[in-house]
């Protein structure tokens, strides 16, 4: 508090000394001008042009104050003064200067007309001075302390974008002291700019020459001020300069540059995901918006990754209601806090619970009815995954079939399950587990076209292996109407288990980087666009879909590791090392979208299309996962055997014999990348 009335006790001095200044300084300006006329010869002035001067000076100062106020010159700060401070001073001494000509005219005598324009010029200028001059002060002192301090101290900057964006950042350099940074160069690739200057300091090229100019000039950072460009040519810029070794900051947007307030703490970090080279998907908002509008959603897993954001998209488009299910309280309770900070009106419920757990899903269908609901509650992670086999099924397969069993009974409208491409000819239980959750999903879907809901039961386990439906729990609901579609799409970038995170923190440890192969590639989307797409597919679903997104083009695992090290401003290999570990139980080199019996009807959204479902035995499929049960709630050790009587593209991979063949034989390697019995990667 003290500090704080020191600082407006400050400022109002500030505006008193103005005040003072104007007061002495306008009058001034005119009695100069008129001494100016006659050739720098006071006694060569008529004494009716002083006495009218004279007799105008208490008039023209209550003019002049009453005219600064009204155009706020007592209320800038003008340690950031610009055009608009400029503007208004310009107005002032117009306004002012008409009203001293006319005045002094028509009240006591009509002065020399250099008088006139001369006292404009000069007050203009002496106003102008005394609110800028501060500013060249500031300017002046931050020159001087940067020769201070040591060269070898200093960051040497080179900033890419020498347009309106570039200046700004240069001029907020310049004047601030609390960046130990250097401007060297600019590039820029206008090439009528190349060998101009920019406040002194030159634009030596386009970005063929970034790093050269990064070698002569011995730059130790680069920032990228060029918001205005489009992500593939961004791509293509952030690309060179990794190469440099330099620490790497990009300007995000246009909102700074439209405001005039590009400053270095807009910067920030280049990610992975600049790298992508690809616009962001878009989606049709007004079609989502209609979709959720005023609905209940309930969203199972909602604390997760992906359940989070579909929470955040779902909660931005307004619907009537939103239940968030989840069995970790702290990621539960963090997107509930999120999400009442950003929507304070919305209608939100977090429940703690296990899909495993029907009754108690049943109870919150009971208590809430929700229309739509989103299915993301999964264990994900391929090698955990295969050291515990049976939780897999537990928490993938009978949580999805006890989540669509209190959807179809409590009529809900919709039910969208999120899949994975691992579900594809899968390699790995996690995989073969979202296979069967897409089969169940088929299986519904087609017993509620069929008018054979009433057969979809409940599956529990008791004791001495006897399969107990809970008919004391549960009644057939007649003719429901619930539509089941699914969602596969691979990997997202940041999401729990994705290798983006592990790679920073062991870049962040100093190395060494761990990829499991050379040649080991994925497809990436980054969480939101995923989540998108899911909204728009789900607005699709008529039942029995398995809708396919376009995860654009693969990249090579190995290739991002090195990105990431370079965009910390080391080097692959030298100052962190890359070491190989083979590829782990269950995974593939490559991902597929779709198994060979599938095909791809169109929707539209060309990014999103429809596998055609597989035929299969529903009855038999429902007895299969009856006598799994047993085996799961045995903790059966074999019970991979009996997942692949049902999976029937599950097919289990030796991988230490192929990682030493695919190590062996490069030749190999490249052959095997479209080979459907490679071992699959985890997220």
């Amino acid at each position: 508090m003290q500090e704080r009335d020191l600082k407006l006790n400050y400022l109002h001095g500030a505006a008193i000394m103005l005040v003072i200044y104007d007061m002495i300084v306008v009058n001034l300006s005119y009695l100069v001008g008129l001494w100016l006329r006659f050739d720098l010869q006071f006694s060569r002035i008529e004494g009716k042009y002083i006495l009218a001067w004279s007799k105008f000076v208490p008039i023209y100062t209550l003019i002049t104050l009453i005219t600064f106020i009204a155009l706020k010159l007592y209320r800038s700060i003008w340690q950031f003064a610009s055009y608009t401070e400029l503007k208004h001073v310009m107005y002032a001494s117009i306004i002012t200067g008409f009203l001293h000509t006319l005045l002094i005219t028509l009240m006591f005598e009509r002065m020399p007309i250099a008088y006139y324009l001369l006292g404009i010029l000069i007050q203009f200028l002496a106003v102008l001075g005394s609110r800028f001059s501060y500013r060249f002060v500031l300017l002046l002192r931050s020159d001087r302390e940067n020769v201070k301090k040591s060269q070898k101290d200093m960051s040497r900057v080179m900033i890419v974008g020498a347009g309106n964006a570039g200046r700004l950042l240069l001029r907020d350099i310049k004047r601030s002291v609390d960046y130990n940074d250097s401007v060297i160069c600019f590039i820029d690739d206008d090439k009528s700019k190349w060998g101009r200057t920019v406040d002194n300091i030159p634009i030596t090229g386009g970005r063929n020459r970034i790093l050269d100019n990064v070698k002569h000039y011995r730059i130790d950072k680069i920032y990228v001020a060029i918001p205005g460009s489009s992500p593939e040519e961004l791509s293509k810029i952030l690309n060179i300069c990794k190469e440099s070794g330099c620490i790497l900051k990009n300007l995000p947007g246009m909102c700074q540059l439209a405001n005039g307030k590009v400053q270095v703490k807009d910067l920030k970090d280049v990610n992975i995901e600049d790298l992508l080279g690809r616009a962001p998907i878009k989606v049709d908002l007004d079609e989502i918006f209609n979709y959720l509008n005023g609905k209940t959603i309930m969203v199972t897993g909602g604390g997760g990754s992906i359940g989070s954001e579909l929470c955040r998209q779902i909660a931005a488009h307004s619907p009537k209601h939103l239940i968030i299910f989840d069995i970790y309280e702290n990621n539960a309770y963090e997107i509930e806090q999120e999400l009442l900070m950003n929507y304070p009106k919305l209608n939100l419920d977090t429940i703690i619970g296990s899909v495993r757990d029907l009754r108690k899903l049943e109870q919150v269908f009971a208590t809430f009815k929700p229309d739509v609901v989103y299915h993301a509650a999964a264990h994900k992670h391929v090698p955990l995954m295969e050291d515990s086999p049976c939780e897999a099924i537990k928490n993938n397969v009978m949580g999805t079939y006890n989540t669509a069993l209190a959807a179809l009974h409590y009529g809900c409208k919709r039910f969208v399950l999120i899949s994975t491409d691992k579900a594809v000819n899968p390699t790995n239980v996690m995989g073969a587990s979202k296979r069967m959750c897409e089969m169940i999903i088929q299986t519904f879907a087609r017993k509620v076209k069929e008018k054979r809901a009433s057969e979809l039961r409940p599956i529990q386990v008791l004791k001495d292996n006897r399969i107990i439906e809970m008919e004391k729990y549960y009644s057939a609901v007649e003719n429901p109407t619930t539509e089941f579609a699914a969602v596969r799409f691979g990997n997202v970038l940041g999401s729990n288990g994705s290798v983006i995170p592990k790679f920073k923190k062991q870049i962040e440890a100093g190395g060494p980087v761990t990829v499991t192969h050379p040649d080991i590639i994925r497809y990436f989307m980054t969480i939101s666009e995923a989540v998108s797409l899911v909204l728009q597919a789900g607005n699709y679903a008529k039942g029995g879909e398995i809708f396919v997104l376009d995860m654009g083009t693969p990249i090579k695992i190995d290739t991002m590791a090195r990105n990431l090290i370079r965009l910390s401003g080391l080097r692959p290999d030298i100052d962190i090392k890359i070491e190989y570990s083979g590829l782990r139980p269950g995974e593939k080199l490559f991902e597929e979208r779709l198994m060979s019996e599938e095909g791809l009807e169109t929707t539209p959204n060309k990014l999103i299309s429809i596998g055609k479902p597989i035929d299969f035995n529903e009855d038999k499929f429902l007895k299969q996962l009856k006598l799994l049960s047993v085996y799961m709630g045995e903790n059966n050790g074999n019970i991979r055997e009996h997942i692949k009587q049902i999976v029937t593209t599950y097919h289990t991979a030796h991988v230490e014999s192929i990682n030493s063949e695919l190590f062996d034989n490069k030749n190999e390697i490249a052959d095997g990348l479209h080979h459907e019995d490679l071992p699959q990667a985890a997220n």
